[in-house]
């Protein structure tokens, strides 16, 4: 099954030229380190950066460069600081092109749950109820399955709901797929995945394409 990074090294094979692009906390923030060669794309984050590059190695960290998830990152040439605000005006102005989001639920109509857990304390919502409001694409990088082995892939989200039908494709380490009417569509495999394997972990309404392809990593 698919790594944290593998994740991570596929969806950015999404990304095209001129895209602006905004990556959640915890999964979605690997993409930075995997954008493929030839490739120009404008990474940002909420907390108002324009211009985001991979994360630093232990020589090139500073402590007062740091992404939405508060982990330490570097900048490319051309990138840009600003408040909050204007950080949200973009976002809200519908200016993010793809937005990729860690998940904790998501249903097979597109529904998507990644803010809040009942009982647990969490500092707030944070931007995501504006990225799932205002993004032209989202594309969600989990886990297939909890801790407890139950799968996060369902027909209705049980947690609370942060938006509805705004997902369009979800890739885990099972595999990839694209949310359409008759549910998940199955449309890559993870390396020695079977879709069997895949039947057990989706709880949700599941389609198989008619050619499922193995994903490959250079």
């Amino acid at each position: 099954m698919l790594t944290k990074e593998q994740i991570a090294q596929r969806i950015a094979r999404e990304l095209q030229n001129g895209y602006y692009v905004n990556l959640g906390i915890g999964i979605p923030t690997l993409v930075a380190n995997y954008i493929p060669e030839g490739v120009e794309v404008v990474l940002q984050s909420e907390n108002g950066l324009l211009g985001m590059g991979p994360f630093p190695t232990e020589d090139h960290i500073d402590a007062d460069l740091i992404n939405a998830g508060k982990q330490t990152i570097t900048t490319v040439a051309g990138s840009s600081f600003f408040d909050s605000a204007m950080s949200f005006g973009m976002i809200r102005a519908g200016k993010v092109d793809l937005t990729v989001l860690g998940a904790m639920e998501v249903s097979d109509n597109g529904d998507i749950a990644n803010w809040k857990i009942p009982g647990k304390m969490v500092k707030g919502m944070g931007g995501a109820m504006d990225l799932v409001a205002s993004a032209k694409n989202i594309i969600v990088a989990m886990q297939q399955v909890n801790k407890a082995g139950q799968s996060k892939m369902l027909s209705k989200c049980e947690l609370p709901i942060t938006g509805i039908g705004c997902v369009k494709k979800v890739v885990t380490e099972f595999g990839m797929y694209e949310i359409t009417p008759e549910g998940f569509k199955l449309t890559e495999l993870a390396p020695g995945v079977t879709i069997d394997e895949v039947k057990k972990n989706v709880a949700g309404r599941l389609v198989i394409a008619r050619e499922v392809k193995e994903m490959t990593f250079n």
